[in-house]
């Protein structure tokens, strides 16, 4: 019988969303150095553009994280029609989605933003960002379609590819129309906008190329569109709809936590968006060690080995931490270096690197709690995964406002909010594992 517990299997499933997640992490860095260049408001503005509009992918996430797990569990059993048919119907659904978020987007962004942003420079900034940046949202939800399908079949290699092709197209596009080199007009925070967007669409197109040409599309049915099966489809959103709410308010609560740092002043959130640039750099294993973990826990289920849950997930841990750990060590030995990737101001620097210090250790934290979290989804009691998140994020969110607005702390101190998070929720998840009623359910 097969052994999902290896390290060889769980590597063979995360190097690729890893490799993925660096070329990913790339375009986050270089448009975060780019825009350092030209000017605090711009890197301020570009985290809170970033941020409002990934808040609506988080929705598409979470529909795609259940189709994911649905997927695995399929392919556990060896029913290798149900999957395309699955695949289908998350099709019907992203299509919709994409085009009521942009609506959202395109006719309320602006409102929305208005009433929760202090300094009108940066809100300005914002709205000129999301004017360009808005148009990626149905490619972005595309390519989330593509992921569930390849890593519930354990395939992860594309996505590497595809999202290499996006960071190649994304670095180029934004050295010319940032700047507005080689005869390219200069657009400054809109040019880091549509470099995004141009290469979300690349990566997309590339998905689907590769896709309908290779024997995936005949071996799972894929495309077959053979009719609406409401059953099949309310069971999907059944179980998605809580990764919805979960991912969607998830990111809303970052969100959150960037409006409270921006009424600190325009200064700290420009160094909250350089430590969150290299924040996501260190949590670089930690993406493709969660995504193995939902994929092989639900894999086993499937295969009826619920024995392989906890060795699984113990084991990814320790991948994890030392894939952190790494680039932890180069973060205490390199500050300065690191730091001036994003900025030249040598004040920034200076008051950035105690941040950085205690980033690090939320990493650590997080690193064990989302692949427990992961593993804990992929067992497919989604519902209770939305309750732990709900209670994490509540008292992630208090501990914020309480530090900044009673104890006056500085934007170091209000980092350390990420250890709280990255504990509770190793925490919780835990428990429900230990002690929960998870065996033999039905997704």
């Amino acid at each position: 019988m097969q052994d999902n517990t290896s390290y060889k299997k769980i590597w063979a499933v995360a190097y690729p969303i890893i490799l993925g997640t660096v070329a990913q992490n790339l375009i986050n860095v270089t448009d975060t150095a780019f825009l350092g260049r030209v000017g605090e408001i711009e890197l301020g503005a570009s985290a809170l553009g970033g941020m409002f509009y990934f808040v609506l992918i988080m929705l598409a996430m979470g529909f795609g994280t259940g189709a994911q797990i649905i997927i695995a569990r399929r392919f556990g059993e060896g029913d290798f029609k149900r999957i395309g048919k699955t695949f289908d119907h998350v099709f019907y659904f992203m299509v919709p989605l994409s085009l009521l978020s942009f609506a959202l987007l395109f006719f309320f962004g602006p409102a929305i933003l208005k009433p929760l942003v202090d300094s009108q420079k940066i809100y300005e900034a914002t709205v000129d960002y999301l004017d360009f940046r808005m148009y990626g949202i149905v490619f972005a939800f595309g390519q989330i379609m593509f992921r569930s399908f390849y890593v519930g079949i354990a395939n992860t290699r594309i996505i590497t590819w595809s999202t290499l092709v996006m960071a190649i197209v994304n670095v180029i596009l934004d050295y010319l129309l940032i700047f507005g080199h080689f005869g390219f007009p200069e657009m400054g925070i809109q040019g880091a906008a549509l470099a995004s967007v141009i290469a979300e669409a690349c990566a997309l197109f590339y998905l689907w190329i590769y896709t309908i040409s290779k024997e995936n599309v005949r071996q799972f049915s894929l495309f077959s569109f053979a009719g609406f099966d409401r059953q099949l489809f309310m069971r999907n959103l059944k179980l998605a709809y809580p990764l919805m709410i979960q991912n969607f308010l998830g990111l809303s609560v970052w969100f959150a936590f960037f409006l409270l740092v921006e009424k600190m002043g325009e200064q700290e959130l420009a160094i909250s968006n350089i430590i969150r640039s290299i924040y996501i750099v260190l949590m670089i294993p930690v993406w493709g060690f969660s995504a193995a973990a939902n994929s092989l826990v639900s894999f086993a289920i499937g295969m009826q080995r619920n024995d392989q849950v906890f060795k699984i997930m113990g084991r990814i841990i320790l991948m994890s931490s030392g894939g952190v750990l790494f680039f932890i060590i180069l973060s205490y030995l390199f500050p300065h270096q690191i730091l001036s990737v994003y900025t030249n101001d040598m004040d920034l620097i200076a008051k950035a690197i105690p941040v950085l210090y205690i980033v690090n250790f939320g990493a650590m934290a997080i690193s064990t709690g989302f692949v427990m979290f992961n593993g804990m989804l992929g067992t497919g009691k989604t519902i209770i995964g939305l309750l732990i998140e709900i209670l994490v994020l509540v008292l992630y969110l208090a501990y914020v406002y309480v530090i900044i607005n009673h104890f006056n702390a500085n934007v170091a101190q209000v980092w350390t909010s990420e250890l709280v998070y990255g504990g509770l929720l190793a925490l919780f998840s835990w428990l429900y594992l230990r002690y929960g009623k998870w065996s033999g359910g039905v997704v």
